[in-house]
C-alpha cells in the first residue's frame, strides 16, 4: 500500500531545501526526527481541508477498515470531541435539541465537550459493584432507557473497550439504536486492533455509525495518532461536516510526524493479523498459568490482562511496585486492579518476565474490602454553567455539599467520578478517598 505522506516528506527533507517556514528547528536538533517534522507547505496538504497526501492516505485507512476514515494528530480525544460537536450538529439539522444516551464510563474528553457545547446527557449508569469506570451497557437496559425518553434522542455513546478490557454487545446495542432510529457513536479508543481478529469485533463492523480508535494504544504508531471512522451508511452529513468539526477541535498546526506515523501504519497493517494471532494463544496461555497460581483475572478483550490482585493478597500499588522494581511497567493500577496492556511488538521474552516477577510474589491472606458503591449525585447546575464558573480547590472533607466544577478525576482512566455541576454528598467524598483523590475543585460559594 502506498505512503504519499512519508514519500512527500522524506523527499523534502533529503532536498536541500532552505526552510524558511515554521517549525523553527529547520530540520536540525538534538532528537534526530527534525528533519522528517515540517508545516503544511505546499505539497503537503492540510489535515482539515485534505485535497492531496493526506487525503490519499486517508483514503488507503478507510480501505482498511471499510469506512469514511479520517486522521487525528490529537488522540482520540479530538475524534471524540468532534463526535460530540457532529451529532449535535445532526439533531439539529432535524429540528431537535441534541440529546445523548451515554454509559457512565465515559472519557473525560466526552463529558467535557457535551459540557462546553451545552449537549444534555442521560447516563447510562453501571450495575451495582461494578467499578465507576466500567461495567457494559446491556442491550435491555438501552432498550428500556430508549423507549422511555419522553424526548428524541439524537445518538448512544458507548465506551467500548473500556479501561478493564470489558467488552458490551456492540452489535445487539447497534441493533437496538436501528430499531430505536438513533445513532450509535463508539470510543474504541483501546480497541483499534479488533479489526485484525478473526472475526473482526471493530465497532464500525459491528454497526456503529461513529468510532474513534486511539492508533496509537494498540497498533504501531506513535502518541497521538488516532482514527474519526464514520460509517459508509451513516447521514451523509456527518462525514461532510467532520472535517470542519475537528478543526473547531485541533491544533491548526497538526504534528506531521504523527501524520507520517499514521500514514506509515497502512503498510505495517498488511501483516498485523497475522502477527495478532500468533500472540493471542500466548496470552491465553499465560492468564491459565496466571490463574492456576491464584491470580484472580478479569475476561474481556483479548490484548489486556487485567489482574484482580486482592484475591491473592495484594492490592494494586503493591503489584505495580513489585512489576516496576522487575523493570515493567503497567498501564494502569488502583486499589483493585492492574491492567497491562501488550501488543504484537512485545516480545515473548517480556511475558516472560511478567509472569516471572508474579510468580515470585507470595500468596497471602485475601483482602476483603472493595470500593464503596457509588452514589447518584444530584445535578446541581448544568455542566456547561458549572465549567464556566469560577471555582476553587479545596480539601478533600470539605467538598460535602460543594459542586463540583470539574470531573473530579482519576486520570488514568481519566473518568470522572464526580460529573461537573453534581453536589457532593458523604458518599462521594468516601469514593474519592478510596481512590486516591485529596483535594476537589468546586464552585466558589
Amino acid at each position: 500500500m502506498s505512503t504519499p505522506i512519508c514519500d512527500f516528506v522524506r523527499r523534502y527533507a533529503g532536498g536541500g531545501a532552505v526552510r524558511l517556514h515554521m517549525p523553527g528547528h529547520k530540520g536540525c536538533g538534538p532528537l534526530g526526527c527534525e528533519a522528517l517534522d515540517i508545516t503544511e507547505i505546499d505539497g503537503a496538504d492540510d489535515l482539515f481541508h485534505p485535497e492531496g497526501i493526506i487525503a490519499q492516505s486517508e483514503e488507503n485507512a478507510g480501505a482498511v477498515f471499510g469506512a469514511h476514515t479520517l486522521y487525528a494528530a490529537g488522540g482520540s480525544t479530538l475524534c471524540i470531541q468532534t463526535m460530540v460537536q457532529l451529532l449535535a450538529v445532526y439533531a439539529r439539522s432535524r429540528g431537535q435539541r441534541p440529546l445523548l444516551l451515554a454509559g457512565r464510563n465515559a472519557h473525560k474528553a466526552f463529558v467535557n465537550a457535551a459540557a462546553l457545547l451545552d449537549v444534555p446527557v442521560r447516563w447510562l449508569c453501571p450495575a451495582e459493584g461494578e467499578a465507576y469506570y466500567s461495567g457494559a451497557v446491556t442491550p435491555e437496559q438501552l432498550e428500556r432507557e430508549l423507549a422511555c425518553s419522553r424526548e428524541p434522542v439524537t445518538a448512544v455513546y458507548l465506551t467500548c473497550p473500556d479501561y478493564l478490557g470489558e467488552l458490551p454487545d456492540v452489535a445487539a446495542l447497534a441493533a437496538v439504536c436501528r430499531r430505536a432510529g438513533v445513532l450509535l457513536a463508539v470510543d474504541n479508543a483501546h480497541g483499534a486492533y479488533l479489526k485484525f481478529l478473526s472475526p473482526s469485533r471493530h465497532p464500525m463492523d459491528l454497526g456503529a455509525d461513529l468510532c474513534c480508535d486511539s492508533a496509537h494504544k494498540t497498533l504501531p504508531v506513535v502518541t497521538g495518532g488516532a482514527y474519526l471512522h464514520i460509517a459508509h451508511q451513516a447521514p451523509e452529513l456527518l462525514h461532510r461536516q467532520a472535517k470542519a468539526s475537528m478543526g473547531l477541535w485541533g491544533s491548526s498546526s497538526p504534528s506531521y510526524l504523527i501524520l507520517q506515523s499514521l500514514d506509515a501504519a497502512n503498510e505495517l497493517l498488511a501483516d498485523y493479523p497475522e502477527k495478532l494471532q500468533a500472540l493471542l494463544p500466548q496470552l491465553e496461555s499465560l492468564r491459565r498459568r496466571l490463574a492456576e497460581r491464584g491470580w484472580g483475572l478479569l475476561s474481556g478483550e483479548p490484548l489486556k490482562v487485567t489482574l484482580c490482585p486482592k484475591g491473592y493478597g495484594y492490592t494494586g500499588p503493591e503489584v505495580a511496585a513489585a512489576l516496576e522494581s522487575g523493570g515493567i511497567y503497567p498501564e494502569f493500577y488502583d486499589p483493585d486492579h492492574v491492567v497491562l496492556m501488550v501488543s504484537p511488538q512485545n516480545d515473548p521474552a517480556e511475558l516472560r518476565r511478567l509472569e516471572e516477577v508474579l510468580a515470585a510474589l507470595p500468596r497471602r491472606q485475601a483482602i476483603r474490602q472493595g470500593p464503596p458503591p457509588m452514589p447518584r449525585l444530584e445535578q446541581a447546575v448544568t455542566p456547561h454553567e458549572a465549567m464556566l464558573s469560577p471555582w476553587e480547590e479545596v480539601p478533600l472533607e470539605a467538598c460535602c455539599g460543594r459542586i463540583s466544577a470539574a470531573g473530579a478525576l482519576g486520570c488514568p482512566p481519566a473518568v470522572p467520578v464526580v460529573l461537573c455541576g453534581q453536589r457532593m454528598d458523604a458518599a462521594a467524598v468516601e469514593v474519592l478517598r478510596y481512590y486516591g483523590f485529596h483535594r476537589c475543585a468546586v464552585l466558589t460559594e
